[in-house]
């Protein structure tokens, strides 16, 4: 059997570590049978939370890269990401996400590393699977249902999307709607203000002597005369004038 003098450095390391695991689990196995005790006799486990316990919490505590559904581990497993989360906070492929498992077993995401940005405009499309896509910069690019439901999108709508800018992404985020409809034929909705007021119709003259002056205006207006006839027209109308008021006058006194 060796001595301690003559084991080697990297066996030294390997016997402390296995010590550590030995300890570890002996005193997660005694806090185990205390809360059993405690359990069976009534009481409620009171004091400070143990170093153990602090450090059997942070082994729920996960670190993983998103890449545009889920989130692949530091440890190599995949996790379910939120649809609703990942489209509201608009992650992209590259993000460094905190996953925090409660003890209820519920998935807690938190954005800690986020991945250089850009914007970008496209088009919103549909296959013959009805998946969403975006065409930009000639590429499409897949979308979350969830941002298609949160945005009311539909095929056509011109839209801002948000990707990675150091990486060659197949997924994109929804940042905004430019407008609705198809990007060939947009939707403008005219500002009220903008909206010409509607034109009078003039009144048609009435009586025998507006009457008189239409035909004559209509008359001018097709045939070309001189001043003199002009003028001679309108002596015509005055005295034509006279005439009906003096027509007038006399029906009144009858």
């Amino acid at each position: 059997m060796k001595t301690a003098a003559d084991l080697t450095e990297d066996d030294k390391i390997r016997q402390i570590e296995a010590l550590r695991d030995t300890i570890n689990s002996a005193e997660k196995t005694i806090q185990s049978a205390k809360a059993m005790l405690l359990n069976l006799e009534g009481k409620k486990k009171t004091g400070r939370r143990r170093k153990v316990d602090e450090e059997y919490a942070e082994a729920n505590i996960i670190q993983g890269t998103f890449d545009g559904q889920i989130m692949v581990g530091t440890d190599g497993k995949q996790y379910p990401v939120p649809a609703n989360y990942a489209s509201k906070s608009k992650l992209v492929e590259g993000d460094m996400l905190k996953l925090t498992i409660s003890s209820d077993g519920s998935f807690i995401y938190k954005q800690i590393g986020p991945a250089e940005r850009k914007n970008i405009i496209g088009v919103v499309g549909q296959d013959e699977n009805e998946n969403y896509f975006v065409i930009a910069e000639g590429k499409p690019y897949h979308i979350l249902l969830a941002s298609i439901t949160y945005f009311k999108i539909e095929p056509g709508d011109e839209v801002v999307i948000v990707v990675p800018r150091s990486i060659n992404s197949e997924w994109a985020a929804i940042e905004n709607v430019l407008q609705k409809g198809s990007a060939g034929n947009p939707i403008f909705h005219k500002p009220v203000n903008d909206i010409p007021e509607i034109e009078k119709k003039e009144e048609e003259p009435t009586g025998e002597i507006e009457k008189i002056i239409k035909e004559k205006e209509e008359y001018t207006t097709n045939e070309t005369s001189d001043d003199s006839s002009m003028d001679e027209w309108a002596l015509d109308i005055e005295e034509i004038k006279k005439e009906i008021e003096k027509e007038k006058v006399g029906t009144e006194k009858v």
